[in-house]
C-alpha cells in the first residue's frame, strides 16, 4: 500500500513521514530505541561441525513487561526491556535444547513445550530459571507444537511437520492439559496451487512436495489467522503462508494477499517458523527465522517486523526492515504509519579494499547486500582492516559490520567465544581519520551490533579495525554497512517493464530496461492495485518468482533505486491467472 504523510509521536520524538512510497520517519533522539534486523542476540555456535551460529524458529511472549524469546536448540532464552537489547539465559529447565518450541502465557506462568515431547514445564521467575514440570499431561506429542490461547481464554494445541501432511489442532484444558476435543484437520498441503509450497530457492523443484510447518495463530477482529512454514527452512523462499476462518478449529480458507510474511531477496531472506505477539503498546510484531545457509542448511538468524490484521486480510512488511528503524512507545498503525528512520543504505556495491584477503573471499563480498557471503582478512591479528569508498562525499548516520566468523572452531559450550574487537572510522580524503566508533573494549558476544553516529558526517571513506588477537579464525565481514543520505537525484521510472505469467501459473516472470542511474530494484506484487505490499529487492532487470497462488489476479510493478533513495514506481501491472 503506497503511504501518505502523516507524523507520529514515538518515545521522545515527533517523527514526519516522507512523501515517498515507502514513507519513512526522523529520529532526532538519543533516548529513540533504534534497531534493525537481523536482532543482535548473542547468537550460538551449534554443537557439531561445520562450525556456525544458528538461531531459528523463535516465539516472543510478553510477561510482566518484560519480553522472553525462546528458539530451537537455544540451551536456554533471552529476555529483553525494549526488543533490541537482549540477555541470554543458560537455562537448566531439561527442555530448553529442544527444537522448536511451544510458549504461552496462562495464570501467570510462562509454559513451554518442545518438538515431539509430551512433558511441559512452567515458571514464574523466567529470569532466575525457575522451573516446575507440569504432571499428568495428555497432549500428544507433535512436530512443531504450538499453544495458542484465545482471546476469551480458551486455548488450543496445534501442530504441523510433514511434507505433504495436514496441519492440525485441538483445544485442550489449560489447567490439566487434557484435550477437550479431537483432533482437528485445519489445512491441506496444496503445493499444486499455492507457488509458495514448493521447494527450492525459485521454487523450482515442482515434482517435489515442500515441508509444512511451524503453524500458529491470531484472532483479530472477526477473523482468526492461521500461518504455517513452507516450503523449507534451507530456502530463501521460506515463508509463511495463511489462511483465515471465523473459528480456532476452523473451516479455513486460503487468505487472499498470502503469504502473510515473505522476503526472497535483499541482505537477508526469510521469513518462515515465526510467531505473531504483541508489544506492551497492543501493536502487532512478527518474529520470524531468516535464512544464512552458508556453511550449513539450517544456519538461520531471527528478526522482528511489523504486522497487522485488516478484515480478513494480514501482513508482515518485511521491505526494508534491515534499516534502521524506532521501535514505538505507544500504539502504532503499522498499516499507515512507518517506523523506518529516514536513511538509505549508502554501502551497497562501493569500492572496497583490505589489509589482506584469504582465498576468494574478496573484499567486495563486504558491500554486495548478501549476508551469506563475507571478506575474510589472512588471520586474526590486531590490526586487519577492511575499508570502503563511496565514491563521494556522503552524509553518514550509522554504520553496522555484520561479522561473519571465518575459520572459528567453537562450539556452543566453549567456555570462551572469541567476542569482536574493533574501531570503525571515518574520512573525508582517504588520509586523515577520525574515529566513529571505539569498541576495542567490547566483551559482549554480538554479530550485528547498530553503531548510531550521535550526528552525521559528511564521509567518502570507512574503515574497520580489527582491535582483537583471535588464538583461532580469521577477521572477517559479511557486510559493511552504512546509512545516511547522499545528495543525487533519485531514478526515474522504468521502461518496458513487461511481466508475464507462466504456462505453469504459479510463476510470474518480469523484465524492464535497466535504468542507468539505479543501483538495483524493488519487485513489488499484492492481490489488489492498493495493497501491492510484498517486496524483493533485486540488483537484475529480470526476474522469475514462483511463489504466487495459480488462482489469483495479481498487480505487479518495479521501483528502481540508487544512494539517494527510491525512484519513482511503474505503473502497476495486472496479470490474471493462466486460465
Amino acid at each position: 500500500m503506497i503511504l501518505k504523510r502523516t507524523t507520529i509521536l514515538l518515545a521522545f520524538t515527533v517523527t514526519t513521514f516522507m512523501t515517498t512510497d515507502a514513507s519513512v520517519t526522523k529520529s532526532n533522539d538519543a533516548r529513540d530505541i533504534v534497531m534493525t534486523n537481523p536482532l543482535n542476540l548473542s547468537y550460538l555456535f551449534e554443537e557439531r561441525d561445520p562450525v556456525h551460529r544458528t538461531a531459528a524458529d523463535p516465539v516472543i511472549v510478553l510477561y510482566h513487561d518484560r519480553y522472553f524469546l525462546f528458539s530451537s536448540h537455544a540451551a536456554g532464552y533471552s529476555y529483553s526491556d525494549n526488543l533490541r537489547d537482549w540477555t541470554h539465559v543458560f537455562s537448566k529447565m531439561p527442555l530448553v535444547r529442544e527444537w522448536a518450541p511451544a510458549v504461552m502465557v496462562y495464570d501467570d506462568y510462562i509454559y513451554y513445550m518442545g518438538f515431539g515431547k509430551k512433558r511441559i514445564f512452567r515458571t514464574k521467575d523466567p529470569v532466575g530459571d525457575v522451573w516446575e514440570e507440569v504432571t499428568g499431561t495428555e497432549l500428544p506429542d507433535k512436530g512443531d507444537p504450538d499453544f495458542f490461547v484465545d482471546n476469551d481464554g480458551r486455548t488450543y494445541y496445534l501442530w504441523g511437520c510433514s511434507a505433504g501432511g495436514p496441519m492440525q489442532g485441538m483445544e485442550f484444558d489449560p489447567k490439566t492439559f487434557k484435550p477437550l476435543t479431537r483432533v482437528c484437520d485445519l489445512m491441506p498441503a496444496n503445493g499444486s496451487r499455492f507457488g509458495w509450497e514448493v521447494p527450492g530457492d525459485r521454487n523450482e523443484r515442482v515434482n517435489s512436495k515442500g515441508w509444512n510447518e511451524g503453524v500458529s495463530m491470531v484472532h483479530e477482529g472477526d477473523y482468526y489467522y492461521f500461518f504455517y512454514a513452507t516450503p523449507g527452512t534451507e530456502f530463501i523462499t521460506y515463508c509463511s503462508g495463511a489462511y483465515v476462518g471465523r473459528s480456532p478449529l476452523g473451516p479455513f480458507e486460503p487468505m487472499v494477499g498470502a503469504p502473510f510474511a515473505i522476503r526472497p531477496a535483499g541482505f537477508f531472506t526469510g521469513g518462515g517458523h515465526g510467531h505473531p505477539f504483541t508489544d506492551r503498546y497492543g501493536n502487532h510484531w512478527y518474529v520470524a527465522s531468516l535464512i544464512i545457509g552458508a556453511r550449513e542448511h539450517y544456519e538461520r538468524r531471527i528478526g522482528i517486523f511489523p504486522a497487522y490484521y485488516d478484515n480478513g486480510y494480514a501482513h508482515t512488511i518485511m521491505d526494508d526492515f534491515d534499516k534502521p528503524f524506532v521501535v514505538p512507545s505507544r500504539k502504532v498503525d503499522f498499516e499507515k504509519e512507518s517506523i523506518l528512520l529516514d536513511m538509505d543504505v549508502l554501502s551497497t556495491g562501493k569500492a572496497m579494499t583490505a589489509s589482506s584477503v584469504k582465498g576468494d573471499m574478496s573484499p567486495n563480498k563486504a558491500a554486495d547486500d548478501d549476508i551469506r557471503t563475507w571478506w575474510a582478512a589472512q588471520g586474526g591479528n590486531s590490526g586487519e582492516w577492511l575499508q570502503m569508498d563511496l565514491g563521494r562525499t556522503m552524509s553518514v548516520e550509522a554504520v553496522e559490520v555484520c561479522f561473519a566468523d571465518e575459520g572459528f572452531k567453537n562450539y556452543r559450550y566453549d567456555a570462551v567465544i572469541p567476542t569482536y574487537k574493533y574501531i570503525v572510522e571515518g574520512s573525508k580524503d582517504g588520509k586523515t581519520w577520525q574515529t566513529l566508533v571505539d569498541r576495542s573494549a567490547n566483551a559482549k558476544d554480538q554479530i550485528y551490533e547498530l553503531l548510531m553516529l550521535p550526528k552525521a558526517k559528511k564521509l567518502r571513506y570507512l574503515r574497520v579495525t580489527n582491535k582483537a588477537n583471535f588464538a583461532v579464525g580469521q577477521f572477517s565481514v559479511s557486510d559493511l554497512r552504512v546509512f545516511g543520505h547522499a545528495k543525487s537525484k533519485t531514478p526515474a521510472a522504468v521502461t518496458d517493464f513487461k511481466p508475464v505469467r507462466q504456462t505453469d501459473s504459479r510463476r510470474i516472470a518480469m523484465t524492464w530496461k535497466a535504468q542507468p542511474d539505479a543501483n538495483g530494484y524493488v519487485v513489488r506484487w499484492g492481490a489488489a492495485r492498493d495493497r501491492m505490499n510484498h517486496a524483493a529487492r533485486v540488483y537484475t532487470n529480470s526476474v522469475d518468482y514462483g511463489f504466487f497462488d495459480s488462482q489469483q489476479t495479481y498487480y505487479v510493478a518495479v521501483q528502481p533505486f540508487n544512494d539517494a533513495g527510491l525512484g519513482q514506481m511503474s505503473e502497476a501491472v495486472e496479470v490474471p491467472p493462466v486460465r
